[in-house]
């Protein structure tokens, strides 16, 4: 599918690195920031509260942390792919052993000045491991039995280990991941249409399995008026929040349904409703473009990129980012059972902006060394 390239060992001052950076990707991200700094404000009624505090924190922090790793070499990425991938999946075990327990899940590893969840680091650890795997393969071994085994083990891993948390939405995003990485490796198209048909036809026998509440998201996406006040009131009241809004929305901290409190876990899960509910469809549609703009970006540093490596992560990754968007609004639209996933940036939640941090330092640092291959 892609040419497999060895690339020489350039080197770059400080300052040709820092020129060669795209600043289009830098300011979008960065306007996503300062939306999301604003929102949260919101969140907390106008007031430089506690989750205003700590996202400000975070975002200061992990925005410097993308600096930082734009100008490692690419090499470097592709170096420690399989070991982040390990080390996570080592997190994953302490976390199902040691980990917190809060709201029936054990999710989450206390480090003191964060609660780290290793499930949202996965996210990124995934492609990172499989572009590495990819990068170095012949074409004619990508379709091999062997191959798509071994894949196969290397998503399914961190899924069962967060299926047990339980958080079976977030597996799904890793899986996500994952399978961008081998659809954009050139694995035949076959294959995805075979594994959709397995997974329809056991459909039946998967939600024989489902927790209680998860087989409740799933009745209660089917018809939210069976239980209005109990588990159909979060999508109800969110979008009774989207479309007040109207087309220019009702103002910045003038949202009734957020500020009412009729609409739960406005910081995260719900972050859109409430910007939507405040902006309207003007702003939404903003939020989209700087999005779209974002992602068009990271394709175009892969599409330049000379090393496959490069090229596999920035693909996969922007594919990524773009399903989690989808997904996110689509769950507050009521087009999808709400399983939490956070919305990039906007939502607050340190794991999730650290994850997506380090996935974007890697896209710049693609973008830096442009022209270094990777043999």
């Amino acid at each position: 599918m892609y040419q497999h390239t060895r690339l020489t060992n350039n080197q770059f001052s400080f300052f040709q690195k820092f020129k060669n950076f795209d600043y289009i990707l830098l300011v979008c991200i960065l306007l996503l920031g300062f939306i999301s700094l604003a929102t949260m404000y919101s969140t907390d009624g106008g007031q430089i509260l506690y989750h205003t505090k700590s996202h400000f924190t975070k975002l200061i922090v992990f925005s410097f942390m993308m600096l930082v790793f734009s100008f490692i070499n690419i090499k470097f990425w592709f170096s420690v792919g399989y070991f982040f991938y390990i080390l996570v999946i080592g997190l994953l075990v302490w976390t199902y052993l040691f980990g917190i327990q809060s709201s029936g899940s054990q999710r989450w590893i206390d480090l003191y000045f964060i609660n780290l969840q290793p499930s949202e680091l996965m996210k990124i650890c995934i492609i990172l491991c499989l572009a590495k795997y990819f990068h170095r393969m012949k074409l004619e071994n990508v379709n091999s039995i062997y191959t798509i085994l071994t894949s196969l083990i290397i998503i399914l891993l961190p899924m069962g280990l967060v299926i047990v948390q339980p958080d079976l939405g977030t597996s799904l995003l890793i899986a996500v991941s994952g399978i961008a990485v081998l659809w954009f490796a050139g694995i035949n198209h076959k294959y995805f249409i075979y594994t959709m048909l397995g997974f329809l036809i056991s459909l039946p026998f998967i939600i024989s399995f489902l927790k209680p509440y998860q087989k409740l998201r799933v009745l209660t996406f089917l018809n939210p008026d069976r239980n209005p006040l109990g588990a159909g009131y979060q999508i109800i009241q969110s979008k009774i929040a989207v479309g007040s809004g109207g087309i220019f929305g009702k103002g910045f901290l003038k949202g009734t349904q957020s500020y009412l409190e009729f609409l739960p876990e406005k910081h995260t899960d719900f972050i859109f409703t409430l910007f939507s509910e405040e902006f309207g469809f003007v702003g939404s549609a903003f939020l989209l473009i700087i999005y779209a703009i974002i992602i068009y970006r990271i394709v175009v540093i892969g599409a330049t990129s000379r090393s496959f490596f490069a090229k596999l992560f920035c693909y996969s990754f922007a594919a990524a980012i773009f399903v989690f968007i989808t997904i996110h609004m689509s769950m507050v639209l009521g087009l999808l059972p709400i399983f939490g996933s956070p919305l990039p940036i906007m939502s607050y939640g340190g794991s999730s902006m650290l994850a997506t941090m380090i996935g974007f330092g890697v896209v710049m640092s693609a973008k830096v060394h442009s022209q270094q291959s990777i043999a």
